[in-house]
């Protein structure tokens, strides 16, 4: 498929993930749900060690495994990479950069956590998101879920792997979604994040993975009669 084409089809995707995205947000679910798992006393999943050892800090350490392993596949291709060394040096700097963008979404937010709301043993009001700028007399700092990006970065295997390797794409899209529900939802049940802060993190990444996928087939090289 021509560059020009796959690049509308990919924008049609991104726009396609938007609305779920959106109708949960203005759906007003976020603290319903968080009420439904946690109370005055706070949260029962905030230090469990499966939310808190195994799906936060081991989620975080898993990352920085992968990561690695698209480092020593820039010099010894993995399972048979068939991507060019150009092609995976890529995959890893693209996955880098999209591993930043949550994260300086969040730095600038005034959205605090939800266990920092006073109704869950903190002292922040809960403010939407949306309200951009406006303080809730919490720590803000909470939105998007930069835990999330633990698995949401990973959405450039897809775009990295699906020319040459379609069927290993599927798979490798099928393990960062799944990866990003496990993650996601351990955050949720520890009050860490709303629904809505780790949905926003799979768009943003999926977006920022869409903008800087490769999407040209390379040209054949010209053989001489």
């Amino acid at each position: 498929m021509k560059a020009a084409p796959l690049l509308h089809r990919d924008l049609g995707v991104v726009l396609a993930a938007l609305l779920p995205v959106l109708a949960w947000d203005f759906g007003g679910l976020d603290l319903p749900l968080q009420r439904l798992l946690g109370g005055p006393e706070g949260f029962a999943w905030r230090s469990h060690w499966l939310t808190s050892t195994v799906l936060h800090q081991g989620g975080r350490a898993l990352a920085w495994v992968v990561v690695a392993l698209l480092a020593v596949n820039v010099v010894r291709p993995l399972l048979g990479c068939a991507l060019t060394r150009a092609e995976r040096l890529r995959w890893l700097l693209v996955t880098l950069a999209v591993f930043a963008v949550v994260p300086l979404l969040k730095d600038s937010s005034a959205t605090s956590c939800p266990w920092s709301l006073a109704e869950f043993g903190g002292q922040a009001a809960y403010v939407s998101h949306w309200r951009w700028g406006v303080a809730d007399g919490g720590p803000g700092r909470c939105f998007p879920s930069g835990h999330a990006t633990a698995a949401t970065a990973f959405f450039t295997g897809w775009f990295a792997l699906r020319r040459q390797h379609p069927r290993g794409a599927r798979l490798w899209l099928g393990a960062t979604l799944a990866l990003t529900a496990l993650l996601g939802g351990a955050q949720v049940l520890r009050g860490a994040h709303y629904v809505s802060h780790v949905l926003w993190a799979a768009w943003v990444c999926w977006l920022a993975a869409t903008v800087t996928a490769p999407r040209a087939l390379p040209q054949p090289a010209y053989a001489a009669p």
